[in-house]
């Protein structure tokens, strides 16, 4: 059989898995389904995970589902590694501090470019999918209003979130739509502000009283021990999770994460979900099981 042959039946072969996966899942999800139908999860989608196909169908696969059964689905993508791949291009450096990306303003126009065509992309293969996607760039709809962090200098175009535009959001969730939406907001003076995807998240979720903020990383959520998957931590409270973190028990790119979702649960979002987006159906697992496969935190 020709090279190429082979791994297109491969391929085929797993693809047919990861449908029988879903299909299994569904089958035994009625009881969540029933509950969580007409409320409303924001996802937060981004990373390395959009750069593989295979793990970026089988998300997408999950959040085209949660549509089919009824419940509102927002998502609110990052995409750094495009985001750096371009700023090499352009001759700059990425730094981060406290996972945090240091902005300029032309890095900033660099983060709005990449993020713009990573939202035509993903609009494009839900849509592929049967599901209505809609994009949400701020400089065209200005979903999210920015503002200039306190004390930051003139040349600092790392943003926080003023205000969220929740009609034009639920305009398309009462469409039965999806919003797509990228985390770059406009400031008072028309300049593009990066906001880090997490941060956008948590406040499009709290601004929505959202059911659950759900967000994706690389790894399997908060852990003990960073090097360690199995002292991954089911279940969580805010205070808890605040102690870890004056630990250094967690640290680095988490730090934002789960910041930004005791700042959701402290404005009204029922509960937050750290999980693995390298596990396949792992949305599906997370709220459609009774084990999870990621971190839940939830109100002290």
């Amino acid at each position: 059989m020709p090279a190429c042959r082979q791994a297109g039946v491969l391929k085929k072969r797993a693809w047919n898995r990861m449908q029988a996966m879903k299909e299994r899942i569904l089958d035994s999800a009625s009881k969540y389904i029933e509950e969580f139908k007409g409320k409303a999860f924001v996802v937060k989608y981004g990373g390395s995970m959009l750069e593989d196909q295979a793990l970026s169908d089988s998300v997408l696969d999950d959040i085209v589902s949660f549509r089919e059964k009824g419940i509102n689905v927002v998502v609110v993508h990052g995409g750094g590694s495009r985001i750096n791949a371009l700023m090499k291009k352009r001759g700059k450096e990425p730094v981060f501090v406290h996972g945090l990306r240091i902005t300029d303003e032309e890095t900033a126009g660099i983060v709005d470019e990449a993020l713009s065509q990573i939202n035509r992309d993903l609009v494009s293969r839900i849509s592929a999918r049967g599901a209505q996607a809609v994009g949400l760039i701020s400089r065209e709809r200005h979903i999210i209003i920015a503002k200039k962090r306190p004390n930051a200098i003139a040349e600092d175009f790392l943003g926080d979130v003023e205000s969220i535009d929740t009609d034009s959001i639920k305009d398309v969730l009462g469409k039965k739509g999806i919003p797509i939406i990228s985390p770059v907001g406009i400031g008072k003076d028309n300049k593009p502000y990066n906001i880090n995807a997490d941060i956008a998240a948590s406040e499009i979720a709290a601004a929505l009283k959202s059911e659950k903020l759900i967000l994706l990383t690389n790894v399997k959520g908060v852990m003990k021990d960073k090097d360690n998957e199995n002292s991954l931590i089911s279940h969580i409270d805010e205070k808890e999770a605040l102690e870890l973190i004056d630990k250094d028990i967690i640290s680095s790119g988490m730090i934002p994460k789960v910041k930004a979702g005791v700042k959701a649960l402290n404005s009204g979002v029922k509960k937050v979900h750290i999980i693995s987006g390298t596990i396949p159906h792992s949305l599906l697992l997370e709220v459609f099981t009774d084990e999870g496969v990621g971190t839940e935190i939830l109100k002290e």
